[in-house]
Order: C-alpha cells, then structure tokens, then sequence
C-alpha cells in the first residue's frame, strides 16, 4: 500500500513499516488532537465539567507547556534503541488517554493530558529518528511527508469518528475507544519493527544509504559538510519559527469549534463534519509536501505556508459573522499551518548532525510551548472579543514564523 509510494532505493525496513509507522502515528495524533474542538461540550453542563472555556483552556496550556521537556526527550531518544522510544511513548499516550476518560476533575483531566501530550512526543520524537537513520536528507521530505499525512487523516477520520461517538454518547466514551486504538496499534507497530530488524540505531542507516547513493548525493553531503557551521550558528531560529507556527494553529485550532458552538448553535456531530473537512484540506497539505518540498526548497515552503495563514488569518477575523466566509479562511489557514510544519520537520532531524533525537526535540519541544502559551492567550481572547481576537493572534504568530524561518535561511544574525 504506502511502501508502493517508495521505490527500491529506499531503504527495505522503511518500506516495509511506512504503513504501521503511519497508522499508529494517526491513531495517537487522534488522542492528542481530540480535546481541543470539542472544548465547549468538555467545559459544558451537560457531558463536562462546567465550567468556562477559558478554564478547560487553562488545562490544555498546561498540558502543551510539558511539552517543552521535548528537548530532554529528545536525548533519552537518541541513547535507546528507537522502538524502545516509540513503545515509550506509545505506553504513556495510552495512560493518558485512560486517564482522561476516568477524569473526576479538573486536575486528574490535566495530568492526563500533560502525559498523553509529552510521551506522544516521545513516541514521534522515536519515528522521526528511526527514519533519519534510513533515509539521507536530501530524499527525507518525501517520507515524511507520507508518514506526516497521519496528522491530516488524524482529523479526516480519527476525531471525526470520535466526534460522533461523542455525539451518541460522551467524550468520555471516546476516550476509551483511541485508547484502544492505540494499543492494537502499538503491538502491530512493535511486531512489524521486530520482522524487519529494526530494533535500535542498527540496521541501515542514514550513513549506509547515502553510501549506495550516486554521486549526486556525494555531492550534497560535501556541501552539507562545509555549511553544518553556519547553520549551527542560527539553528536558534528554526525552533522560533516552529513556535509561531505551533502557536498560529493553536490560536483557531481551541477556539474553532466553541465558535461554531456558540456563534451558529453547532453540535458535536456537525462540529466533527467540519473537522473532517478541515482534515481533507491538511491530507492535500500533506500529500503536496512529499511531492514539492524537496523540489521547492524546504525553508522555503515553511515560509510559504506560514504566508498563506496570514491573509487567511485576517479573512476569518474580518467575516467571522459569516459562516461560510470563515470557514473558508479557517480552511485554507489549516491548509497553510500543515503544508509548512511537514516542511518543518525534515529541517528538525538535521539541525544536529548524529543526533536527530536532539534537534527533533528541541523543534517540537519549543513548538508545543507555542501551543501551550498561545491557547490560554487564544481562549482568553475568545472569551473576551469573541474569534477574531484570537484569529489575528494567529496572523501574528504565523508572521514571526515566516520571518524567522527566512532569516534562518538567508543566514541572517539576529
């Protein structure tokens, strides 16, 4: 299936585990993503807690704010055998998730969230390594790229689906069921990285395939070679970038779905239809990325997609009493968001050379910090001037992003 979008120059353990890599990251991205648009009926009277958005906002801050361990995850990944991190992390997402669905208040909900968002975090920190030590850079855009239409198809078809069911039951119900979710997938997972050898740093590496390479690739590690110095010295900004980017998504990301509540009296269920749209916009994010990101330039198409939120941005801001209006802003900014973090991602394995643990964390890590600062912002300002406020906040957020990615490109000092 996935492994037909890869011919035999890639490396065979990386064809033969495309699939399980990409349905066990869609099924945890699911339970990581699942809180944020059904925000309204967790605080709600009727399924949740009852209390404001602004307090279950709170909590999700403070559960992306651990994500800013990251970095620290990052080491634990490259000193253990990459599937060890990847069970690690899949074991902790399964717990939180668990812990979510048993949550009696407030501060169980959180805990619960802060360890399903951290060793989530491990668990791709894991997979992000696994296939930098397979693939060179040069070719690493279009496996991720594959691996990262997980994200997408996370909200096409993961939360929509855990959207109805919240609709026919609670979201406490759906919370069990990703919990499910991920342990079959996580023992596949594990199975499959077991037949193929895949069991720790061995195997092929990213040293073995560039090795077979042709003298092309040669060519591009000599170069990479003489300018690892200079990128060193700006490194900085990649995570910044990250940060306005992760923060950007996550000004509209935790108030979309309370603005459909209250604005348009939307339900779980028409609120799970727009997520699955929402999704189809980033699938296409997504599949354009593995196609064109190595082709255009990977800096390049993170700014690109950095541009395309702003406008987007200001459309929802400006139009936000029209439904269909903003919606089509809301889209294309997600649109925009996924297309530059898959561009993002190839940029974080290679800040460190041999160590793509490390710089894979501190991108995340500084990026779920993003999330964590910018949704308390983002759901204080809804409930103080409604969606727009928090839209422009986007805008914002989407711009440093693009400067900064920029700069790091053209090798500005800051």
């Amino acid at each position: 299936m996935l492994s037909r979008l890869l011919d035999e120059s890639y490396d065979r353990a990386v064809r033969e585990n495309l699939l399980p890599l990409t349905a066990t990251r869609i099924v945890a991205n699911t339970a990581y993503r699942f809180a944020p648009p059904f925000i309204a009926i967790i605080a709600g009277a009727q399924q949740g807690f009852d209390v404001s958005i602004a307090r279950i906002g709170l909590v999700i801050s403070i559960s992306e704010l651990a994500g800013f361990l990251a970095p620290l995850l990052g080491t634990f990944v490259d000193r253990v055998s990459r599937r060890t991190a990847m069970a690690v992390g899949l074991g902790g997402s399964f717990a939180g998730i668990l812990l979510m669905a048993i949550a009696p208040n407030l501060v169980v909900l959180c805990v619960g969230l802060t360890l399903l968002n951290l060793l989530k975090s491990c668990f791709d920190l894991g997979m992000a390594a696994w296939i930098a030590d397979r693939v060179p850079y040069d070719r690493r855009g279009r496996v991720v790229g594959i691996t990262e239409t997980s994200w997408a198809l996370s909200l096409l078809v993961g939360v929509s689906v855990l959207g109805l069911v919240t609709a026919v039951s609670t979201w406490r119900v759906a919370c069990v069921i990703g919990a499910v979710a991920i342990a079959a997938c996580a023992t596949w997972l594990d199975s499959s990285l077991r037949r193929s050898g895949s069991t720790a740093h061995g195997g092929t590496t990213t040293k073995d395939v560039a090795a077979s390479g042709d003298a092309s690739h040669a060519g591009a590690r000599t170069l990479g070679a003489r300018t690892a110095g200079a990128r060193a010295a700006r490194a900085w900004l990649v995570p910044l970038s990250m940060f306005g980017l992760m923060g950007a998504s996550q000004c509209l990301f935790v108030t979309f779905g309370a603005w459909l509540a209250d604005d348009f009296g939307f339900g779980a269920s028409r609120i799970a239809a727009v997520g699955f749209a929402l999704g189809a916009g980033e699938l296409l994010s997504s599949v354009s990325s593995a196609r064109y990101t190595d082709r255009i330039g990977k800096e390049r198409s993170v700014a690109l997609g950095a541009l395309l939120m702003i406008p987007s941005a200001v459309v929802l801001a400006a139009f936000d009493s029209l439904l269909a209006v903003g919606l089509v802003g809301l889209a294309v900014f997600i649109v925009g968001f996924e297309y530059a973090v898959v561009s993002m991602l190839p940029i974080a394995t290679s800040l460190f050379a041999g160590a793509p643990g490390k710089g894979f964390g501190l991108v995340i890590g500084t990026g779920t910090f993003g999330r964590g600062v910018l949704t308390f912002v983002a759901t204080s300002l809804y409930e103080s001037a409604g969606i727009a406020a928090a839209a422009l906040a986007g805008a914002v957020c989407a711009a440093l992003s693009a400067l900064t990615i920029e700069a790091f490109s053209r090798g500005k000092r800051w």
